[in-house]
């Protein structure tokens, strides 16, 4: 049966392309990046998937009234195999990002372009290639009557690219009981161009907003004021010893270290004669999960108040995103054992399971206990004007996803 699935799978290509097409020509914009959100594209899709043998299409809608509908829609499509005690779940988005500045663009980013093996278009790789790929790893499926040992649900989220709040954050808050406890999750989101990293694991991620109150004053009589920015400047080298304070160090994730950097400067006085009362800095830090965001937040804080007292400023902190990381997926899982021999079946490429320093979506189902694995082969063209899949990836990642689902079936 392997074989005939995967042959299936190879046999779609004019049919992941339409899919590609039809999913390209309606933009799924969050209301906060100018859009109505994902209502049209959901609704389309599903006409898609009433195509297929599916058992049950759900709609889960999180509401927002500023949304088409009032709301932000979430689909689940279930295919049920032999047991129905656990699920491998595979989900993508739907929604995607503005395309950006339009003469950069060499076609309408909305009218898919297909150029040899690439697909062009708004959406084409993040996520439509993980959307596409997942349906014709069931659809294989369905047309050689094969029921996998275990269900099997195709998870289409809302709001992955604006904090998935309508989304993934969403679901596993409000509908939990939908999910398993010896569930299981590929969420191909992120990935390498030779399809060899698995990723399994993220850091902790907070982004500081750092304001320093001093005194404005004429530049040429400084003492008559405090140099909000000079204080600043001061916290910002004193900031480099939270790589010391945090030292641990983890070949898992690349980098294998926590990361403590600044990088937004907002702008003070306009002119160059005027000492700043005010000055704004953003850190941006990645955290090793052994340690407590509640720590690095102190020390922080211990350094500020060393450089307030030092120049007489008051230093206000503001986080603007801020997420304790969610328990690693286990090196040891059967989801990534099983994964890592279909990499090999079908890139003959040796597999890496790494950690990364960015969040994604599988942290919501992590923190629900579940084992979630972040694959996907990927060209990396994703948020850049001329987004491109490739179609042999979209083929490739949908047989790596039904060899995993066959081996697992096994154990």
């Amino acid at each position: 049966m392997k074989d005939q699935i995967l042959k299936k799978i190879e046999s779609y290509e004019a049919y992941a392309i339409e899919l590609q097409r039809g999913l390209t020509a309606i933009p799924a914009l969050a209301p906060s990046s100018g859009g109505e959100g994902e209502f049209d594209k959901a609704l389309w899709l599903e006409g898609e998937l009433k195509k297929l043998k599916f058992d049950s299409i759900e709609w889960i809608n999180a509401p927002q009234k500023e949304a088409k509908r009032g709301i932000r829609p979430n689909i689940v499509a279930r295919y049920k195999g032999k047991n129905h005690s656990k699920t491998l779940w595979l989900m993508s988005h739907l929604d995607i990002v503005p395309p950006g500045e339009a003469k950069l663009w060499n076609s309408d980013p909305y009218k898919l372009v297909v150029k040899g093996r690439n697909l062009i278009g708004r959406g084409v790789e993040d996520n439509q290639q993980a959307t596409v790929s997942s349906i014709l790893v069931v659809r294989a499926m369905m047309e050689l009557d094969f029921r996998p040992e275990f269900d099997i649900a195709l998870l289409f989220c809302a709001d992955e690219e604006t904090g998935s709040g309508f989304g993934a954050d969403y679901i596993a808050e409000n509908k939990p009981e939908i999910f398993g406890k010896d569930d299981m999750f590929f969420i191909p989101d992120s990935g390498t161009e030779d399809g060899s990293a698995i990723e399994i694991a993220e850091k902790s991620i907070m982004w500081m907003k750092v304001t320093t109150h001093g005194r404005q004053c004429h530049a040429s009589r400084p003492g008559l004021g405090i140099n909000a920015f000079k204080a600043a400047s001061e916290l910002v080298v004193k900031y480099k010893s939270l790589y010391a304070k945090f030292p641990h160090k983890d070949d898992l994730y690349e980098p294998p270290i926590s990361t403590f950097e600044p990088t937004k400067k907002e702008a003070n006085v306009p002119n160059v004669n005027t000492l700043p009362g005010e000055d704004v800095f953003y850190m941006d830090c990645r955290v090793m999960p052994v340690y407590q965001l509640a720590e690095v937040k102190a020390e922080m804080r211990r350094l500020a108040d060393e450089v307030e007292h030092m120049y007489g400023v008051k230093i206000a902190f503001e986080p603007q995103q801020e997420a304790q990381a969610a328990p690693p997926t286990s090196k040891d899982a059967a989801i990534v054992k099983a994964v890592e021999k279909a990499i090999r079946e079908v890139y003959k490429v040796e597999p890496k399971v790494q950690g990364i320093g960015g969040g994604t979506v599988a942290a919501f189902f992590r923190r629900l206990n579940l084992p979630a694995v972040v694959y996907s082969r990927l060209n990396e063209s994703a948020h850049q004007p001329n987004e491109y899949c490739i179609l042999d990836n979209l083929i490739g990642d949908a047989k790596v996803f039904a060899l995993s689902a066959l081996i697992l079936g096994e154990k």
